[in-house]
């Protein structure tokens, strides 16, 4: 018989046991911590349904970056909340966009600091959906049109790249944007700027206070033409497969919480760095339990990233990297 022979506990004795043994661990360079920038003056406002997360006008911005910066956070991921917005999200692909503007002051500020650009329309569109809508007279019924949002998208991430952006991250979730975004980074001249895709986002009720965050919520119908049924775990293979065939560097999950299973199967099947997407009902959630008491904020976050490691992740966008940062420090 195997017992007494083979006692598994002997492994576990003592904390320095536990960490000598230890398959999975969380650092510093495991994180990427989004921020929301905006138009005005003076702003730095909490977003309500987010403690802790703020928005930014750019005459505030540096403050948080020099915070992400001393904290030793290796990136951040930036998302613009325009002032205006209009049904082709313009202000997305202008040259002097909020995101635009943040990243180029970002980079005088801390030229080491990775700079993520999330590539989308919904923040900037007046309909608040990811592409280019079309009204059919006919079936008396608006789509979001696949090939006519891609041009769009691809000028955004030509203008990020041209501000200064390290990495751009597309979030659309339309057939073929990986191809359209590689192509006109290539033709640009940015074949040497990365692509982070959004390879497999699904249509999630996780997202909710990100569309307060962002004021993104659509103004009609939802998204789940183009985002993925949650029900679904091979065609996130097929949405994986499509991306690496057209250039992706990286390949992210979002959500994460409720899709490691997906995370493990993008893992065993590619060699890419894979990322996992912390969202933002995951965060508000955890802080609202810890806010009554019910649980132990820092062990419950912390437990969760290494959940996401173990799953497969090299890398975890969350709200949480300036705690996790600290809480490491003081380790």
């Amino acid at each position: 018989m195997a017992f007494p022979l083979i006692r598994n506990r002997r492994l576990r004795t003592s904390a320095a046991m536990r960490r000598l043994v230890r398959e999975n661990d969380v650092t510093l360079n495991d994180l990427i911590y989004p921020i929301f920038v905006t138009h005005g003056e003076n702003i730095k406002e909490e977003i309500p349904s987010m403690p802790g997360v703020y928005h930014f006008s750019l005459d505030r911005l540096q403050e948080e970056i020099t915070e992400v910066s001393a904290l030793g956070l290796p990136a951040v991921l930036l998302f613009g909340v325009p002032h205006e917005k209009d049904a082709h999200g313009s202000s997305a692909y202008d040259p002097n966009g909020i995101v635009q503007q943040a990243t180029r002051l970002i980079k005088t500020w801390d030229s080491e600091l990775l700079v993520i650009a999330d590539t989308c329309l919904c923040q900037f569109t007046d309909h608040g959906h990811c592409g280019v809508v079309h009204y059919d007279e006919a079936k008396q019924r608006a789509d979001v049109v696949n090939d006519a949002s891609l041009e769009l998208l691809a000028r955004t991430a030509v203008s990020q790249a041209e501000a200064g952006a390290d990495i751009i991250a597309p979030s659309n979730m339309m057939d073929g944007f990986v191809h359209a975004i590689r192509q006109g980074l290539d033709e640009a001249g940015y074949e040497h700027v990365p692509i982070l895709s959004y390879s497999v986002k699904y249509a999630s009720s996780f997202y909710g206070p990100f569309r307060d965050a962002a004021h993104s919520t659509p103004q009609f119908g939802d998204r789940k033409t183009y985002q993925m049924d949650p029900a679904n775990g091979r065609e996130a293979l097929r949405e994986a497969d499509a991306d690496v065939a057209e250039g992706a560097d990286m390949l992210m999950v979002k959500p994460a919480l409720a899709y490691m299973d997906v995370i493990r199967m993008l893992r065993d099947r590619y060699d890419l760095p894979i990322c996992a997407y912390n969202v933002s009902a995951e965060y508000s959630m955890v802080k609202a339990a810890a806010a009554q008491g019910w649980i132990d904020e820092r062990s419950i976050v912390l437990e969760t990233m290494v959940g996401f490691k173990r799953a497969g992740a090299d890398m975890i966008i969350t709200y949480f990297a300036k705690d996790i940062a600290r809480w490491i420090a003081r380790s």
